[in-house]
């Protein structure tokens, strides 16, 4: 694979040369092209070393009307990263802003472009910047979010550019990404539901949507068109292929997928979904009246049930198990009784799985047998998963 790897004026640019090496070891070209601010933190000739390519950095590199074509770069790679990307260079990305070589380069390319922003905490939250992210996730840019950690500030924050190995691993597997799930319908639910008691107060639970966004993430990636129906979280996606409708309460969501659900080839029903709701809601606040309050509550509707009533022929339908006890037993029962091709389960016992985690540990369960897997984060989970749907 090609790759043109392109570093700007960031204390983080260091880190580029791991980067190369990781893209090296697999086997993989890297071309490095590097702002002029890029050459005052790392020097060209370390990264020609380590490519065993020239650098490009400026238009002209000799007098003699030789010049680096930046429309054969965008031929030639098969993906752009820039790493570490700073403000000003998203900045120029969003608005076109073509000064420079890697700013060409970038609208030059037809391949898929990665960004891993590195920057201090008050730049990477300024609306400016949020809005030109947002502004290059929607024209179909990858961006790699910074981790939170000590920046060059010495403040602490989010800023820091994602660790090198980090980032070689989301675009490898993103341009590896298998696309067998091309031309298929799949309906995700995610996150919690809150279930309103008056104008501001509500049952709900931890769920925060990460697993169900993962699964999204993963189903889009390999080619399906995702409805992503999702509950009160603070996320959202703008990945092409993935639609999303977003609900507070079970009713909201049961409408919203059982609507959905006879067009859809399968059903991933990730959201942890309230099992009760107040049976009247208070129409103002209700006030501290005695030293107890009461509420009656009422079942919600059943829509993993419901959706497994109404499966037909050729649909398949995937839940989700999350047990503190008998929890294989507890799973196999639901499996049976909801119609379930398989269940995803989670128990509270296993320490990094469950609310709130970037990592989970499940065992998938199916009718006749049971595959557990170690921890690992929700995007390898979501790998795990569609990778087990796909052999239905």
């Amino acid at each position: 694979m090609n790759i043109v790897l392109g570093i700007t004026g960031s204390i983080a640019a260091y880190k580029a040369c791991t980067l190369i090496r990781q893209f090296v070891k697999q086997g993989h070209e890297v071309q490095v092209v590097i702002t002029p601010a890029g050459k005052e933190f790392i020097t060209p000739i370390t990264l020609s070393a380590l490519t065993s390519k020239p650098v490009i950095s400026d238009f002209f590199s000799q007098r003699d009307g030789t010049w680096h074509s930046h429309v054969s770069l965008g031929l030639w790679a098969d993906a752009m990263v820039i790493a570490p990307a700073t403000a000003s260079t998203i900045g120029k990305m969003a608005n076109g802003i073509a000064d420079n070589m890697l700013i060409t380069t970038y609208l030059s390319m037809k391949a898929p472009v990665f960004v891993a922003p590195a920057m201090d905490l008050d730049m990477w939250a300024h609306a400016a910047t949020q809005s030109n992210l947002e502004l290059l996730r929607k024209r179909g840019v990858t961006i790699i979010e910074p981790a939170s950690g000590e920046l060059a500030s010495h403040l602490v924050g989010k800023g820091r550019m994602e660790e090198p190995e980090r980032i070689a691993e989301i675009v490898l597997a993103a341009l590896s990404a298998k696309k067998d799930l091309a031309g298929k319908r799949i309906l995700i639910t995610a996150g919690p539901t809150y279930e309103r008691i008056d104008p501001v107060r509500f049952i709900g639970n931890y769920s925060s949507g990460k697993m169900g966004f993962a699964l999204a993430e993963e189903c889009a990636a390999r080619g399906a068109e995702v409805q992503l129906v999702c509950g009160p979280v603070q996320r959202t996606t703008s990945t092409e292929g993935i639609h999303l409708t977003h609900v507070e309460s079970a009713q909201q969501m049961w409408e919203a997928a059982s609507s959905l659900f006879p067009t859809m080839d399968a059903a991933i029903l990730c959201a942890a979904v309230a099992d009760f709701t107040p049976a009247t809601v208070a129409d103002q606040k209700i006030k501290r009246e005695g030293d107890d309050l009461v509420l009656r509550l009422k079942p919600t509707q059943d829509i993993a049930r419901g959706l497994g009533e109404m499966k037909r022929d050729g649909q398949h339908l995937i839940g989700f198990a999350l047990e503190t006890n008998d929890e294989v037993a507890n799973a196999q029962k639901k499996l049976q009784k909801k119609h379930f091709d398989f269940i995803v389960l989670n128990s509270l016992q296993d320490e990094g799985a469950g609310f709130q985690f970037d990592t989970n540990k499940i065992t998938i369960v199916t009718p006749d047998r049971q595959i557990p897997y170690p921890l690992k984060s929700k995007t390898e989970v979501a790998r795990d998963i569609i990778d087990q749907l796909t052999l239905l």
